[in-house]
């Protein structure tokens, strides 16, 4: 495969870590659907969006736009967070600041695009009362408070219909921005002060709409203008002190098509607009923006502009590039706007001012080093949950928290979760795998199948999610992280193969590879066994029996392994002729051409369905990954078993097939959460080492509706 060459920024990312004496690593997920009271529908969707915490930093308050509402969390002990209910706000909650315990809450009334309307909303954190309510005369959308506590800023949108025109802009009412002062804790409603920002930018200057604002210490309120690619200093009194273009820039090395199942990064977009989201102050003099882009930009990046308008620093394309390198790029957002800067946040954690990014669509943070604002250097990027929406640090606790706002419920994927990560004296924990070093940019995901090779190689591949990339990685587990170093594309006749879901890799003792690929008959995926040769070549496809395609489901092969001459397959679930709760272990000759197949008894679901996902072979027994397709909380059966090879004994096709033993040798669910997350849905790789060391990995379905997280950690099979 080819790809871009790396830039040092990209490098960067994942060497900072080892160099970095201090590093952020997660310590508890928060599922905000917990803070539903006792007999509420919790099948309805949740979402943390925008979050801020009291003074003492004890407690978090979140928006949550579904169910109109603002979350409460005890963040007493940092690493197990204790729900504190909910607070109705009578309306759609946008933006929250605290000031001491008193919460600031914009609150979107509007009936309308055409007649928007909005409050800003105080509540006493402690007890969830509301206390007062200022008429905004418009929409809100950002809130901010200065720290000294003396201003609030809110960011009147007056949102356009998107469905309108196709949402081009202009579209009335227009934006505006809001300035309160706060006196002895109260927001002085009477002297509320509108900023006109009409005739500002060079898009649509009729009609701007404000996204986000931060307030610095000076008073001066920094605002975006989103769909106008503008932005504005406004100064306490409300007098515009600057405005610029937010500009654009021009993307090479980019992946800008989503339709093909590959990561390949050799295209590029010129003039592509900034269109930042969130910004905030470094200090007084510097702020940093996302840019999330809307419908005629996205840099992918994110940006530190002077005050004056001029630009301090882009991120360009190395930003995503180290997102690539870790597994989180979301191929099918390619043509739009790659990983969506949309969130951005600053602190000082020790001696070091960070800058945070939150990409939306990779579901990472990136934490940089701002201390020379014209060369930040990217020293970590933590995974988070399912699109990072706001951020809180609490550098007194050595705290940063994100709030992610997609919740998956509709589709049984992950809910919605709040997450806290630590500032600690510790090497950092994730990523537990990385490309990066390679000479040329590799993007991966979708880990399926693993084998165990020397020296402390594994060869793993993806599946058909990347359709048009089957790859075979070289993995070299003596690093740390693990690292990718080598990609190889399976290819057929030349060209790179098609229609294979490989879920399953074996090495052939010769330098091939035995590869098991799950079929899917309604996409023309065939049930097969491929034989690959060392460059990659299919040189051998070995059909399904007639015995086998009678009773064939779409959950086939997943996993395969190689005792001798014959290779033996794990079926993830039963197929026609199962009995409940009994898959197959199907056996194959290579050298007579024979098939056989036995049974194995899987646990009975509690929820959904459980199957297996992995078959290895070390020592005297297979061992095997079995596992329920369930996420988090509802996650139960994520377990290793092993079986005596002894009771492998091919029984023939169309009989009764022998039900073989089964021995327990891991409950994966202690490590699943080890990192501080929450349970993922798919552990699909086992490899063992000749030393008895296994090595798990989770399948991050190739980032969509997905975290983008993969795991890879070790235990030993030999104890």
């Amino acid at each position: 495969m080819k790809f871009t060459i790396l830039s040092t920024a990209s490098v960067l990312a994942m060497s900072a870590a080892v160099t970095h004496a201090e590093n952020f690593n997660r310590i508890a997920s928060f599922p905000v659907v917990s803070n539903m009271a006792e007999g509420e529908d919790t099948s309805r969707e949740t979402s943390s969006e925008i979050i801020a915490a009291t003074a003492d930093g004890n407690t978090l308050v979140y928006t949550d736009s579904p169910l109109g509402v603002i979350g409460m969390i005890d963040l007493t002990d940092a690493a197990a967070p204790k729900p504190l209910g909910n607070v109705d706000v009578d309306g759609e909650p946008t933006s929250v600041g605290i000031i001491g315990t008193t919460a600031f809450v914009g609150v979107n009334t509007s009936e309308s695009y055409t007649e928007p309307s909005g409050l800003l909303k105080t509540f006493d954190v402690a007890s969830g009362e509301e206390i007062a309510a200022c008429d905004l005369g418009g929409q809100p959308d950002s809130v901010a408070v200065a720290k000294d506590g003396s201003l609030v800023a809110v960011a009147i949108e007056n949102e356009r219909d998107e469905d309108l025109n196709d949402g081009v802009i202009p579209q009335m009412p227009a934006g505006h921005l809001v300035l309160l002062d706060v006196v002895d804790g109260a927001v002085d409603c009477g002297g509320m002060r509108n900023v006109d920002l009409t005739g500002l930018a060079e898009v649509a200057p009729t009609d701007p709409e404000p996204e986000f604002v931060s307030i610095n210490d000076l008073g001066e309120t920094v605002v975006t203008l989103q769909e106008n690619n503008h932005l504005a200093v406004v100064s306490r009194d409300g007098e515009v002190v600057s405005h610029f273009s937010a500009g654009a820039v021009d993307l090479d090395g980019i992946d800008a098509t989503d339709d093909r199942g590959s990561l390949i990064f050799d295209e590029s977009q010129a003039g592509r607009k900034r269109e930042p989201d969130a910004v905030k102050w470094i200090d007084d003099s510097h702020f940093a923006t996302a840019n999330e882009g809307d419908y005629e930009g996205g840099s992918r990046g994110w940006t530190i502009f002077n005050k004056d308008g001029t630009v301090v620093y882009d991120s360009g394309t190395s930003f995503e590039h180290a997102v690539v390198q870790v597994g989180h790029y979301p191929d099918k957002r390619s043509d739009a706007k790659g990983v969506e800067p949309e969130s951005v946040d600053f602190a000082v954690f020790g001696d070091t001012p960070y800058v945070f990014v939150g990409a939306e669509r990779a579901s990472v943070v990136g934490g940089y080093d701002v201390t020379d604002p014209a060369n930040p250097v990217l020293e970590q990027i933590l995974p988070s949950g399912i699109g990072p929406e706001g951020f809180v640090a609490l550098p007194d606790r050595n705290l940063l928290i994100s709030a992610n706002e997609v919740d998956l419920i509709e589709d049984g994927g992950a809910r919605s979760h709040v997450m806290v990560y630590e500032y600690q004296d510790a090497p950092a924990t994730y990523p537990h795998l990385t490309s990066a070093g390679m000479d040329e940019l590799t993007g991966w995901g979708a880990i399926s199948g693993m084998a165990a090779g020397e020296d402390g190689m594994i060869y793993a591949v993806n599946d058909s999610f990347y359709g048009y990339q089957p790859t075979i990685f070289t993995i070299d587990t003596t690093q740390t992280p693990a690292a990718i170093t080598g990609a190889m594309t399976v290819t057929r006749g030349g060209r790179v193969a098609q229609k294979l879901d490989i879920e399953g890799i074996a090495l052939d003792g010769e330098g091939g590879y035995w590869l098991a690929s799950e079929g899917r008959t309604d996409r023309v995926i065939p049930h097969a066994l491929y034989h690959v040769d060392a460059g990659g070549a299919i040189d051998a496809e070995i059909g399904l029996p007639a015995e086998l395609m009678a009773v064939e489901k779409r959950f086939g092969f997943e996993g395969v392994a190689l005792i001798g001459d014959t290779l033996w397959m794990a079926v993830q679930r039963e197929w026609g002729d199962d009995p409940a709760n009994h898959v197959k272990l199907v056996a194959y000759n290579t050298e007579s051409g024979e098939w056989g197949a036995v049974r194995y008894e899987k646990a009975e679901p509690e929820t959904g369905w459980v199957g297996l996902s992995e078959i290895t072979v070390f020592g005297d027994h297979a061992y095997i990954v079995e596992r329920d397709n369930q996420i988090g909380a509802a996650a139960v059966t994520k377990k290793i078993y092993r079986v005596p090879l002894a009771e492998l004994s091919p029984a023939p096709l169309g009989g009764d097939l022998p039900v073989v033993s089964k021995e327990l040798v891991r409950d994966l669910l202690p490590d699943l959460v080890s990192t501080g997350g929450y349970v993922l849905d798919k552990v699909e790789g086992l490899a063992i080492m000749s030393d008895g060391t296994a090595w798990v990995s989770t399948d991050n379905d190739g980032v969509d509706d997905h975290s983008g997280e993969t795991m890879l950690f070790q235990f030993s099979a030999s104890e």
